[in-house]
C-alpha cells in the first residue's frame, strides 16, 4: 500500500500513475462529538487516489479565497496576465482560474450587494491539498481539492463540501462554499464530478498536470483519454467513457473522504472522523444536483445536512435534461418570435434575425406548419408549452438561445451518457481550436496554457470550439441537431446507448434523517424548475423526507449574468438563499431547538437601482 505523501510540506511531490493505482484506507476513528452533531457509526469506506497529494500555502499577497485578488481584483474585466504566456506557473494559474470561477457564477458588479450585505471576498490565509480521485468502476480520476484555513478549529471541525456547478474545474464552486466556510474556520472540500478543465490535446498528445500546468503523458495527468486516431481536443466530461454524472454522489462523498484523510495528517493527534466532524454538502446547477445524489448514499453517517440550489436532479415520471435541452435547441430559437418582453443580451439580435430561418427548416421538416414565421413561431411555442415549459423558462431561456448554450450542452452530453470517446461521436462531433471560418487547427501553445484557467469545462470557449461536421447553409446547426434529438427519440445502437445513460441518473431518496434544504428560481431557463427540483421534493417530502424548498421568483439560473443591465432590471442572484440556508442549517446543527427554515415561495422585487436586502426577501 502507497502511504500519503506528508501534507506539512509546502510542495509533495507527484508521482507517475502507475505508482499511485492502490488504495488508501481511510482510518475513520470515533471520537467526541462537534458541539450539534450527531453521533452515528463511521463509516467504513475507502479512498482510491491514483496521484500523491500535492500542498500548497496561501498566504500574505495570495489567499484561499480570491487568490489574493480581493474583490476588486475579481471585478476586474482582464484575467490575471501570465509572465510567459506560453508557460504559466502553477500559482498563475491558480489565481486566474479562480478569478474565472468566480466571474463565471457570482455577481460581483457594484450595486449588486456582493461583499457589501451578502457574502465575503475577505481574504483567508491558509493551505491546500489537492489529488486524483477514482470511484470504484471509473476509468478516469476526479479531482478533490480541501481548502484549510489557518482559523480552523480543531476542537469544533466544520469540513463543507462542495461539487463544481456546470462541467467547472475544481474551483467551480468556491464562490459557493468558500465565502460562507472559510471566514467561519471551515475547511472546504472540492470535487470537480468527474468533469472539469483537464483539456488533452489530441494531436501534441499534451494534457494537464495536477499543478495545472500542460504536461505530457510521461507525467500523472489528471485526464488521459483513449487516443485511437481522433484529432483536436478531448475533454473529461464528453470523452472519460464513464457517463461522469451517474457518479455524482460518489464523487461528492471522495471529497469528503479525502477531507478527514488530509486533516489527519495536517493534525495528526487529533484524530477526525465523520463521528466527530460536521460535514455539510452545498452545491448549485449541477452541484446541487450531484449534492442531492450523494444525500442519498444512506446508513454510512457521514454527511450532517445538504443545501442545493438550482439542482440539476431527475427523478422517474419526469423529463431528462438531454431531453430539454435537445427540443429547446430545435425548437426555442423559432418559438422566442412569439414570445413578448425576452430580455436583452449582446447577441439577441443576432440569435433573432437567424429565427426565421429556423422556423421555415423545421416546416420544410414538416415538424412546424406550413406559412409565415408568425406561424410557425407560434406552433413552436404552443408546443413548448404543452410539454411543460413555463412562459417563465421560456423567457430566460433566451440567454441559452443566444449563446448557443443548448447546442454545447448537447453535444457534450450526447458523448457522456453513450459513454464514446474521442473521435466518437454518433453526430460526427469533435472539438478543436478553429479559424474564423470555424474550420478547425492545430492549438497554439498560448492558448493550450490557459485551458485549465480560463475554460467552463464545456466548449466552446477558452479557444476550443465545436467542430460540426454536419455544418451547411441557411439552417448552419439544424442539421446536427436534429441528430443530437434523434438520440432521445429516435430508434437505433446509439440512441439506445444515449437513453440508457441518461436512465442511469435517475435520483432516489434522500436518507431519512438527514436535512436538505433546496433553493430554486421560478424563472430558471436552463434547469427549468418543473421538471427538477419540484418533482424531486414532492417525492422526498411524500416520504416524509426532511426537505425544505424555497422557491424564488424572478431568479433564473445564471447570478454572473446580472451584470447585463436588463437582467439586473428583471431578476434577482440565488447565492444570497444558498448563504442563508447555510446559516439556518447550521443554526439548527449547534442547537436543534432552532427550526429550520419552512418551505416557502419567496416574491421579490428585482430593479435596476442597487440591490437591498429588502428586495429578496430571504426567510428569516
Amino acid at each position: 500500500m502507497t502511504t500519503m505523501p506528508s501534507l506539512s510540506n509546502a510542495e509533495a511531490g507527484v508521482a507517475p500513475r502507475s505508482r499511485f493505482l492502490s488504495i488508501l484506507a481511510l482510518g475513520l476513528l470515533l471520537g467526541a462529538c462537534a458541539t450539534g452533531h450527531q453521533e452515528r457509526e463511521s463509516m467504513p469506506a475507502t479512498l482510491q487516489l491514483v496521484s500523491g497529494v500535492r500542498a500548497s500555502e496561501h498566504r500574505g499577497s495570495d489567499d484561499l479565497l480570491t487568490a489574493g485578488l480581493g474583490r476588486d481584483g475579481l471585478r476586474a474585466m482582464a484575467a490575471p496576465a501570465f509572465a510567459d504566456p506560453a508557460h504559466p506557473t502553477p500559482v498563475e494559474s491558480r489565481r486566474r482560474a479562480i478569478w474565472s470561477n468566480w466571474r463565471g457564477i457570482a455577481d460581483l458588479v457594484p450595486g449588486g450587494g456582493y461583499g457589501d450585505w451578502y457574502g465575503s471576498t475577505a481574504a483567508v490565509p491558509g493551505r491546500e491539498f489537492t489529488a486524483l480521485a477514482l470511484v470504484p468502476g471509473a476509468k478516469q480520476p476526479h479531482r478533490v481539492l480541501l481548502q484549510l484555513p489557518d482559523a480552523f478549529n480543531a476542537e469544533r471541525p466544520c469540513v463543507v463540501v462542495a461539487a463544481s456547478s456546470g462541467s467547472r474545474g475544481i474551483y467551480g464552486a468556491i464562490s459557493v462554499a468558500g465565502p460562507w466556510a472559510l471566514p467561519k474556520g471551515c475547511a472546504v472540500a472540492y470535487t470537480d464530478k468527474g468533469a472539469g478543465t483537464d483539456y488533452f490535446d489530441l494531436d501534441a498528445n499534451l494534457g494537464v498536470a495536477l499543478d495545472g500546468t500542460v504536461a505530457g503523458t510521461e507525467a500523472t495527468l489528471a485526464f488521459q483519454p483513449v487516443r485511437g486516431d481522433a484529432h483536436g481536443i478531448a475533454f473529461k466530461h464528453a470523452h472519460s467513457q464513464d457517463n461522469p454524472e451517474a457518479d455524482w454522489g460518489r464523487h461528492v462523498q471522495q471529497a469528503a473522504q479525502f477531507a478527514l484523510q488530509a486533516l489527519n495528517d495536517a493534525y495528526p493527534q487529533r484524530g477526525f472522523s465523520f463521528a466527530n466532524t460536521r460535514v455539510i454538502a452545498v452545491g448549485i446547477s449541477n452541484g446541487g444536483g450531484a449534492v442531492l445524489r450523494a444525500a442519498e448514499l444512506d446508513g454510512e453517517g457521514w454527511l450532517d445536512a445538504v443545501v442545493a440550489g438550482e439542482p440539476n436532479v431527475n427523478v422517474d415520471g419526469t423529463r431528462a435534461l438531454y431531453d430539454l435541452t435537445t427540443e429547446a435547441a430545435l425548437l426555442m430559437p423559432c418559438a422566442l418570435l412569439d414570445v413578448e418582453g425576452l430580455p436583452a443580451s449582446p447577441l439577441s439580435a443576432q440569435a433573432r434575425a437567424m429565427a426565421p430561418v429556423r422556423c421555415a427548416s423545421l416546416a420544410a421538416a414538416s415538424v412546424l406548419p406550413a406559412g409565415d414565421a408568425k406561424t410557425q413561431a407560434r406552433a413552436a411555442h404552443e408546443a413548448l408549452l404543452a410539454s411543460g415549459w413555463s412562459e417563465a423558462a421560456l423567457r430566460a431561456g433566451a440567454l441559452s438561445v443566444d449563446f448557443d448554450l443548448w447546442r454545447a450542452i448537447a453535444v457534450t452530453y450526447a458523448s457522456a451518457y453513450g459513454r464514446y470517446g474521442a473521435g466518437e461521436h454518433p453526430c460526427g462531433y469533435g472539438f478543436a481550436a478553429q479559424n474564423p471560418d470555424f474550420s478547425a487547427r492545430t492549438a497554439k501553445d498560448g492558448e493550450r496554457a490557459a485551458w485549465w484557467a480560463d475554460g467552463s469545462g464545456i466548449p466552446p470557449g477558452a479557444g476550443v470550439g465545436i467542430v460540426d461536421t454536419k455544418f451547411t447553409a441557411p439552417d448552419f446547426t439544424l442539421a446536427g441537431l436534429q441528430c443530437l434529438r434523434a438520440l432521445w427519440t429516435g430508434t437505433g445502437a446509439d440512441a439506445d446507448r444515449v437513453r440508457a445513460g441518461v436512465a442511469a441518473l435517475r435520483a432516489g431518496l434522500p436518507r431519512a434523517d438527514l436535512p436538505v434544504v433546496v433553493i430554486h428560481g421560478n424563472d430558471d431557463g436552463l434547469v427549468p424548475i418543473a421538471f427538477t427540483s419540484q418533482p424531486w421534493v414532492a417525492q422526498a417530502q411524500a416520504a416524509g423526507r426532511d426537505v425544505r424548498y424555497w422557491q424564488v421568483r424572478n431568479a433564473q439560473h445564471f447570478d454572473a449574468f446580472l451584470a447585463l443591465p436588463d437582467f439586473r432590471a428583471r431578476y434577482v442572484p440565488l447565492l444570497p438563499y444558498v448563504y442563508a440556508a447555510l446559516d439556518r442549517v447550521a443554526a439548527h446543527l449547534d442547537d436543534p431547538s432552532q427550526p429550520l427554515p419552512a418551505s416557502a415561495v419567496i416574491d421579490t422585487a428585482p430593479a435596476a437601482a442597487p440591490l437591498t436586502a429588502a428586495q429578496l426577501a430571504i426567510p428569516r
